[in-house]
Parts: C-alpha cells; structure tokens; sequence
C-alpha cells in the first residue's frame, strides 16, 4: 500500500506479448508505454493489426496461448470500491496468474471489457438476464432474486425499452444495438473502475453508434469510471477521447490530449492518419476534386521486426542512416506531449 497520486489508474511500462507460430514470432505488444488517469477517457487509435485490442487483452489477461506477456508490467492501482479509503494497492497485472483468484477479481469488477462484437460475447443459449446476473453474483454478496433487480436496473440505466422483459430474452432476439446496450450492461453490473470499449460500434449504423457514444458518455459520468477506447476512427476519437495514445506495430508512437492531436500532431504517422481523413470543407467550398492523402506502402510483415524505426519504409520524412539503423526513443516535446521519433530526438 501507498499513498500515490491519485489521479494515476493504470500505468503500463515496456509490456511485450509476443504470439509464438510456427512461421515465427509475431510481436503484438513491443514495449507499450502508457498511463491512464481516474475518470478520463483516453482514445487508443491506429490501423489494424497494430496492437490496441492485444493491449487490453493483456491488462485483461485474457490473451490465449500460444500469446505470452513476455516483459513489462501492468501497475493497476486499486482503491476500495466502499470507498472506505483512498489508498491504492499497486496490483501487477502482469504478473498474476491468468486463471487465478486474484484476477478474477479484478476482472469483471474492478475492470470490464465491452468487445467488438456483441454477438460473440454473449452466450446465444442463456439469456441476457442470466449472463450478466452471473458477474453479479460471482463479485457482490447478494441473492439471486436481488442480482436479477440490479440486472432490470442496469438495463434501464442502459436505455433498454421494457427491461422486464428483455432480462429473460435471448440475445439472438435482440436487435444489434439492443445487443450492444446489453453487453455494456453486462460489463457495468458491478460499477467497475475502468471500461474498455474495444470498437464497440463497429457493426452498428451511424445513428445507433451515435446514441451508444452518448449512453457510455452518460454512464461514465454517472459512475465516476474511466474509458479506454479502442477504436480506428479518428471522428469517435475527436467525440469521446480527452487524452489519446496512437499505436503502429505495437508501440505507442504518439500520446498527448485530443486537441494536440489533432491540431499539432507532431509523428509522421500521426500527420498521415490526419491527412488521409476526408475534409467536409472541401465539399461544403465546392472547391476542385482532389484526390485523398494516402500513408504509401504497407504494414511491415509481422513476422519480421524491422531495424531501426518500424515506421521508416513509409515515412515521408525518413532520414537514412538514423531512421533505418536507431530504435527511436521517447521525446516529451511539451508538458503533455510524448512522441516516439528522430525527428525531435
């Protein structure tokens, strides 16, 4: 136990987890660098296959074999949910047992996962009122009759239209964005103390994703909780996120406040995420048609980590001899300004 700052969550320092394939090792997570304060919403952002959701997944410790956290540690620092006191207990995330009591604990209760496809994670044979009774149960001293009024309250705190009935629905019986208000139900059952949405309104349309977004808004202020959001749209980005960290081949490149990131994003992955979005200016000025800016080339095999910065084959701003030959340090460039790259080293 100690008395640390307060505002400091979840703090991740060098974590690797590699998945060991026959073709090779594909480094998933290289050495993430990341801090989460209480009751903020921080944007993970970057193209597929870059490491956002293997990321969560280790907090989580839910990363199957042959996936291992090879290095690094997970502080999660733990304050009693009664509120009895303000004192953290610095709990390593890294280094518990996946299946173990200890974890169990935490997950579920102390930190819940909404994931990308509703569908998936719910049981299609039990219904909704029975999956998330279950979390109710295993983490709070209750009777089942009392886990099933928490479960019809959740629901209506969901927005759910006649939470009586759908308790005792089946998932297939609900529409996609019913689903979604279920799952995040489920994950908020037990008040935890950070939510992960990894791209929870991916196979939802625009007007549900937008009343999802604005429900998680709403609960989050409700409950005091803090957001991890995973999510490859720089527009939910710019709604939802205060503080964000951009990822590429499973390294944090750039982390700062949205408004940084938008406004003076400093790597130049960063800058071509930015550039390649279409502008609503340029239609609204019936200006010229011009073609999009694209990021050139292709994510680097997994398989094979590149020397020097990961980043260098596609960068328009590669400096040869330094960019090809020197892993990139970590340059804070203003107070709340982290950026991985040469170019301010």
């Amino acid at each position: 136990m100690q008395e640390n700052d307060q505002s400091v969550l979840v703090e991740i320092k060098g974590l690797r987890t590699y998945f060991h394939l026959a073709e090779g090792t594909v480094r998933a997570v290289d050495g993430v660098d990341m801090t989460m304060h209480r009751k903020e919403t921080l944007g993970i952002v970057g193209e597929s296959g870059c490491g956002k959701s293997i990321s969560a997944y280790s907090m989580m410790r839910l990363v199957q074999p042959p996936g291992k956290i090879e290095a690094g540690d997970i502080l999660f620092y733990k304050t009693p949910k009664d509120g009895s006191s303000t004192q953290s207990e610095i709990v390593n995330l890294a280094k518990l047992d996946p299946k173990g009591q200890e974890i169990r604990n935490i997950r579920g209760n102390y930190i819940s996962m909404v994931f990308q496809e509703p569908m998936t994670a719910m049981s299609p044979v039990r219904t909704v009122g029975e999956q998330i009774m279950e979390a109710i149960i295993l983490h709070q001293k209750v009777t089942k009759a009392e886990a099933r009024e928490i479960t019809i309250d959740m629901l209506s705190r969901v927005r759910m239209s006649n939470p009586q009935k759908v308790v005792d629905d089946y998932p297939f019986q609900l529409s996609g964005g019913m689903r979604q208000r279920a799952v995040i139900a489920m994950a908020l059952s037990c008040r935890p103390h950070l939510l992960i949405a990894d791209e929870p309104t991916t196979a939802l349309d625009v007007t549900t994703e937008a009343q999802i977004l604005n429900l998680m808004r709403e609960l989050q202020d409700e409950f005091g909780m803090a957001i991890m959001y995973i999510t490859h749209n720089m527009g939910v980005i710019a709604e939802m996120a205060e503080n964000v960290a951009v990822m590429y081949m499973g390294r944090v490149v750039e982390q700062t406040d949205v408004k940084s990131i938008f406004f003076n994003p400093q790597h130049p992955y960063t800058q071509g995420l930015l550039q390649s979005i279409p502008q609503l200016r340029d239609a609204v000025a019936k200006t010229e048609h011009r073609r999009l800016e694209t990021i050139k080339g292709m994510v680097p095999d997994p398989y094979s980590r590149l020397k020097g910065c990961p980043y260098h084959p596609r960068c328009p701003k590669f400096i040869s001899g330094v960019c090809d030959e020197v892993d990139p340090p970590v340059v804070r460039t203003d107070d709340n300004h982290l950026v991985r790259c040469h170019l301010y080293a």
